[in-house]
């Protein structure tokens, strides 16, 4: 099979499509014909030479995945050939082929287009493990969402919303803001002219935002402190602006407010698994009626893999970008 490699760290151009030996199938493991691979963040990172695939998963990046299944093991009860499926992954996903274990894998509607479906496992594993599980986001709360315009930021848009919360985000563009309102976003706040805490406590009343989701980290902590309401969250998912973070624990501690850091790809199978359940029970549904779509900036062949990462680096996206093999 094909897969694109990283033979040593680097920019962009470090990305190599090769051949790679098959990967073998366990009894709950499913083999997928690729589709189309979704690229995050988490793969520049491993690219770059900073975040590696776990010791027991494919050491080339990609976190998600749609396709077709072309293999079951002996013990799978939850596909079968020819299904249509998308899924999370340890990594791997820059490949013709994956292997996956069945729980980590979910029936694509007939109604979606499978490519776009890549879009889907990591983003709303993330958001809804982190606002909804974590945060328990509230009908009638406000959420505050830093980079609106992200694959992770229009996904929680679009569920903040469908949830009955009320959604506020951060970009850096007219058009990101834009494009965030079409979404549900109702609070815009554009980070390069305004002070994001003081539009969020105008909107709000004073009150703050009752949930925070922060890509950004660093110099964001303390403001993000000041902006969480009393009783707030504050749920922090990378670290894109690569500076260390610093707050005052007793503005914390006066409001009666949680900071919490966490990750998905390192965490157990059988946690995993239950976020993959909750997707498929909460949020399918919506999937199904055509109430949830991925935004889709951008298809990118194998081949251009390169200008697909050049092109999230720079932040010029709206949404998420896929490979398609």
């Amino acid at each position: 099979m094909r897969a694109i490699i990283v033979n040593s760290p680097g920019g962009p151009e470090a990305l190599t499509l090769s051949d790679v030996p098959d990967l073998t199938v366990g009894a709950h493991d499913i083999r997928v014909k690729v589709a189309a691979a979704g690229v995050n963040r988490a793969d520049v990172l491993q690219r770059q030479g900073r975040y590696p695939s776990p010791a027991d998963a494919p050491q080339w990046p990609g976190l998600e995945v749609s396709g077709v299944v072309i293999e079951v093991g002996a013990d799978v009860t939850r596909f079968g050939l020819g299904d249509r499926v998308c899924a999370l992954l340890a990594g791997g996903g820059y490949a013709t082929h994956v292997v996956v274990h069945e729980d980590l894998a979910l029936l694509v509607p007939l109604s979606m287009d499978l490519i776009d479906a890549a879009a889907l496992p990591e983003a709303l594993a993330t958001v809804w493990s982190n606002v909804f599980m974590n945060a328990e986001l509230a009908p009638g709360e406000t959420v505050l969402v830093h980079g609106g315009g992200s694959g992770i930021g229009t996904t929680a848009i679009q569920l903040a919303r469908l949830a009955g919360a009320r959604v506020a985000v951060t970009a850096g563009s007219t058009e990101k803001l834009a494009a965030c309102e079409s979404l549900g976003a109702q609070v815009l706040i554009n980070y390069r002219e305004q002070d994001f805490v003081a539009e969020i406590k105008a909107s709000t009343q004073g009150r703050g935002a009752d949930v925070i989701l922060d890509i950004m980290g660093g110099s964001y902590a303390a403001r993000n402190v000041e902006a969480v309401a009393v009783n707030g969250r504050i749920m922090v998912l990378a670290n894109q602006s690569g500076e260390p973070a610093t707050f005052d624990p007793f503005r914390l501690m006066q409001k009666r407010a949680r900071y919490w850091g966490t990750t998905l790809r390192s965490r157990p199978l059988a946690e995993k698994v239950s976020i993959m359940r909750a997707v498929e029970a909460e949020i399918w549904p919506w999937i199904a009626s055509g109430e949830f779509r991925p935004v889709i900036d951008g298809r990118f062949r194998f081949v251009e893999a390169a200008d697909a990462h050049r092109r999230l680096e720079a932040s010029a996206h709206v949404g998420k970008i896929v490979l398609v093999p």
